[in-house]
């Protein structure tokens, strides 16, 4: 991505990239808060089954409430690329969390087991099943 900018959202510098588009952490110049912006590029943005879903999950994160899913702030377009503004989540990647072995404590597994499962189930009462961002 080669803009500074999206909307009144300073882009400061790409966080990673997935399925559905890239992620940014971004300054929201009017509030004056950091926020992660989920962008579909122009390319995933051009098919309308990705866009369909793209929005999709955007209405069902916004359903939600829960400590370990992300709360969805809004959903934006400009020159025809939409993005999510997020709650940006502070901490480590979990890329660095594992290590040179490639396993996790037992103990930390079983903590991150429980937070999952928690999301999954508000995820699944309330009606939204199946989000990228459930912690």
């Amino acid at each position: 991505m080669e803009r500074k900018t999206l909307a009144h959202y300073r882009i400061l510098e790409k966080l990673g990239e997935g399925g559905m588009g890239e992620v940014f952490l971004a300054e929201d110049t009017r509030l004056g808060r950091r926020v992660a912006v989920k962008l579909l590029t122009a390319e995933r943005a051009g098919d309308p089954e990705r866009l369909g879903r793209f929005r999709r999950e955007a209405q069902a994160v916004a359903a939600l409430n829960h400590p370990n899913i992300v709360t969805l702030y809004g959903i934006e377009e400009e020159d025809g690329l939409p993005f999510l503004i997020m709650e940006l989540v502070e901490g480590d990647r979990l890329d660095s969390l594992i290590p040179q072995s490639g396993r996790l404590r037992p103990e930390r597994v079983g903590r991150a087991r429980q937070r999952s499962r928690s999301a999954a189930r508000t995820a699944a009462v309330q009606g939204a099943g199946g989000a990228d961002e459930l912690a």
